[in-house]
């Protein structure tokens, strides 16, 4: 929300509340009552006030430019003057067949209530067509200061004018050489001209053209002097003080407007601050007279740039001083025509001054302005165009390999959608779920445990068959039994002495048999041995599954956030980014605001002057908008009042520059 909304809103209220304290002393209807309160309550007023249609008429007049609604407390203009014809005062203003005196007095009170709301909705009409105005000057002048920085940009320009330099020196020597022409045909006599043939005429005029082209480069011999980059740089530079003064100039007027215009130094009570209770009743309405001439003095001469600030300012005050409609007039007539008159003047400024400030306002900014962006890119679209058929021949003698690509870049998208990311995903969602398809293992899972029940047969077998490495006579059952759980442990004694004893005779074992058995049967010890340890590592594996699964999800995931924050990136759906330029722009309006308190100059009363103000005003426009998209809504409730401190200039410069701090330690979090 703007601050200009809240000065319409405020001085609103201020209107009612010195409308309110006008009828304390008389006995009338409430301003703001509807008809039908009226029609109900009119047979019960003593004195009885008349009804008439116009009068209900003037009141849903005045409520229609009350500030009701808080999302648009501003009209617009066309709706305000259309409220004003409607109203009619010129015709209403004459008391002719009036009922009573208190009739006269309630209308016509209600008259000055209906034009100072209609006034104060003008007035904020009237600062946001300055403030809309000035504020994008900034960032012409910061487009000049980028030229002048650079000869590289300075080049630039040199170029992206061209054309318009050429054109305007086409223009000039063809009207030089037209004038010459007509000047010369005018002293010939009339036969002469008749028998003059056109190839004689032409060649006639191309010879004024070649001497116009001498004439002024002899005239420019100076300028001659100066390289083009000279040239182009003074052209900026004086471009660039122009749009200066004529942001100078706005933020003059709207410094103006808001210190002088409706300032009805209203004090706790509601009355005017020290006057009397007689004259504070007709004080307000001569604010409104002098606030109307004000805004109206204030566009007439806002564009004119020939004069500075200070004659502006002077020549607003003065013009405002020696208005006409100003002057006090006691009769109570005169003060009866008053509400017509000033209606009038509003229907003016709406009709005819702002669009012609706002006209005036444009064709600076065009004439003193960056260049279109016709001209600012006409080189490369120049470019493009004439490499166009180039461009689409290639495009169309590629066209298979081009379809390949995409069709390629297609298919590999979504294989790698399939295999990187929905795949382990699923594998995922499968361990987490104790899928047994989804567990990770390096050996079967009964493969331990039949090679362990062979290993155990194969030594009982061998232990029975040769029970001198045990007992010396057949095995027992408990014998046997002891055996089988020595082999379960690891332990394979029988087999072992028996591999010891063949081994002293080697050969004889082998032709036996059993050394070549006692072998095998180690064979199967080791692979079971094996078995077990890969056992273990799978153990381990099962335990770590779900990590396992993560790391094979990993790559993909984040190869897809890397793409998509790209995309979004290029797309402009940055909103990280564009929240940090936010509070950037908002670190720079501090700044900005900080400059223009430190280095202003102070008013004899040790406040800002106007044009620090209107400027000060500016920054705070800008700085109000961009904290409603970046502080919280608490927050941004309590940056407003701070906001509100640094505005009131009353204070002075002093305890302005504090406040700026304590946004700025207040309000860090937000800033970085």
């Amino acid at each position: 929300m703007s601050f200009v909304a809240d000065q319409v809103r405020r001085l609103d209220g201020q209107l009612d509340r010195l409308q309110l304290s006008g009828f304390t002393s008389a006995p009338s209807l409430p301003i703001l009552r509807s008809s039908s309160e009226v029609l109900d309550d009119a047979s019960n007023e003593a004195p009885k006030l008349s009804t008439s249609p116009q009068i209900l008429q003037l009141q849903a007049i005045v409520k229609s430019l009350s500030t009701a609604s808080s999302s648009q407390p501003i009209l617009r203009a066309a709706k305000i003057q259309s409220l004003l014809e409607q109203a009619d005062l010129a015709v209403s203003t004459v008391e002719v067949g009036a009922q009573n005196q208190v009739d006269a007095s309630y209308k016509r009170e209600l008259e000055w209530l209906l034009v100072s709301k209609a006034t104060a909705q003008t007035y904020g009409v009237i600062l946001n067509v300055l403030l809309e105005q000035t504020i994008p000057l900034t960032n012409d002048i910061w487009y000049w200061d980028e030229v002048l920085g650079s000869y590289r940009y300075t080049g630039l320009y040199s170029i992206q004018t061209s054309p318009l330099r050429f054109w305007q020196l086409s223009k000039d020597i063809y009207q030089d050489a037209k004038s010459r022409l007509e000047s010369m045909t005018s002293s010939t006599e009339a036969n002469t001209q008749t028998n003059t043939s056109l190839a004689d005429r032409w060649r006639q005029f191309y010879g004024l053209v070649k001497d116009s082209i001498r004439d002024r480069s002899l005239a420019d011999v100076q300028r001659q002097v100066m390289s083009p980059f000279a040239l182009c740089r003074a052209e900026a530079r004086q471009k660039q003080n122009s749009l200066r003064k004529f942001r100078e100039m706005g933020a003059s007027g709207l410094g103006v407007l808001m210190d002088e215009g409706l300032n009805f130094d209203i004090d706790e009570e509601g009355g005017i601050a020290t006057k009397g209770h007689d004259d504070d009743h007709h004080e307000w309405k001569t604010v409104v007279a002098k606030s109307v001439a004000l805004m109206e003095t204030v566009l007439r001469n806002v564009t004119t740039l020939e004069v500075g600030v200070a004659e502006f300012e002077d020549t607003v005050f003065a013009s405002v001083e020696d208005d006409a409609e100003i002057v006090e007039q006691p009769a109570d007539d005169g003060l009866s025509t008053k509400p017509a008159l000033l209606s009038a003047r509003l229907q003016h400024i709406l009709q005819t001054h702002i669009p012609s400030h706002i006209t005036a306002s444009q064709r600076l900014a065009k004439d003193y302005g960056r260049p279109s962006r016709f001209v600012r890119y006409w080189l490369p679209a120049t470019v493009i165009f004439l490499s166009s058929s180039t461009l689409l021949r290639i495009l169309v003698n590629r066209k298979a390999e081009i379809l390949t690509w995409i069709e390629e870049l297609g298919t590999t998208t979504v294989d790698f959608w399939s295999n990187w990311v929905v795949e382990p995903a699923k594998k995922v969602i499968g361990t987490i779920r104790h899928d047994k398809d989804s567990e990770v293992a390096i050996m079967s899972k009964d493969s331990l445990k039949g090679d362990k029940a062979s290993l155990e047969r194969m030594v009982v077998d061998f232990a029975i068959d040769n029970p001198d490495n045990t007992s010396g006579g057949p095995l027992t059952e408990t014998e046997i039994a002891d055996v089988r759980a020595k082999v379960k442990e690891g332990d394979l004694t029988p087999v072992l002495k028996a591999y010891e004893r063949d081994l002293r005779k080697p050969f004889m074992g082998t032709i036996r048999g059993e050394l070549v058995r006692a072998l095998l049967i180690q064979v199967q010890k080791t692979k079971v041995d094996v078995e077990v340890a890969m056992g273990g590592i799978d153990a381990l594996l099962k335990s770590q599954e779900l990590v396992f699964g993560f790391v094979g999800l990993t790559p993909g995931v984040l190869v897809c956030v890397a793409i998509s924050r790209w995309l979004s990136g290029f797309l402009g759906g940055r909103k990280g980014i564009k929240q940090s330029k936010k509070q950037g722009q908002m670190v720079r309006i501090l700044r900005n605001v900080d400059r223009i308190l430190t280095t202003s100059t102070p008013a004899n009363n040790g406040m800002l002057s106007y044009k620090d103000h209107g400027l000060l005003l500016c920054e705070i426009h800008m700085l109000r908008q961009s904290a409603q998209r970046v502080l919280p809504g608490e927050v941004n409730r309590e940056f407003l009042e701070d906001v509100d401190d640094l505005v009131d200039i009353r204070t002075g410069i002093e305890r302005q520059l504090k406040v700026v701090g304590r946004i700025r330690w207040a309000y860090e979090k937000w800033l970085r």
